[in-house]
């Protein structure tokens, strides 16, 4: 009776990537990844021990992807949206670091006035 058998969901970030991503690619990917972690990131808030491990484990793969990103910019949006994850987990020490690695201005001053705390 396999067909009884529950399988594995696999999460976005434990996918394999075929290939190296290009920029875009690459910022989608994040882009993918943010979204499908923030149930995770804000159970991680309260504390919930498999969504904390969902959200570190997304947050990882993410980090990753943002490293190899070559545009300024692409790589500054993305590494925004991986801060807006942690802020939502309530990890301000990993937020903080990222947010130092933030260099357009326009988009540090949206980081701040979207989390204050990080300033």
């Amino acid at each position: 009776m396999t067909w009884f058998a529950r399988k594995m969901r696999q999460e976005i970030w434990d996918e394999a990537i075929e290939g190296p991503l290009g920029d875009i690619d690459a910022a989608a990917r994040i882009r993918a990844i943010c979204d499908a972690a923030a149930p995770s990131a804000a159970g991680s808030g309260r504390g919930d021990k498999r969504d904390s491990e969902r959200y570190e484990r997304a947050a990882k793969v993410a980090m990753e992807i943002a490293m190899k990103i070559s545009d300024d910019l692409m790589r500054d949006d993305a590494v925004r949206r991986i801060v807006d994850l942690c802020m939502t987990a309530g990890d301000l020490k990993t937020a903080q670091i990222l947010f130092r690695a933030i260099h357009a201005s326009w988009i540090r001053e949206t980081v701040q006035r979207d989390h204050p705390t990080l300033a």
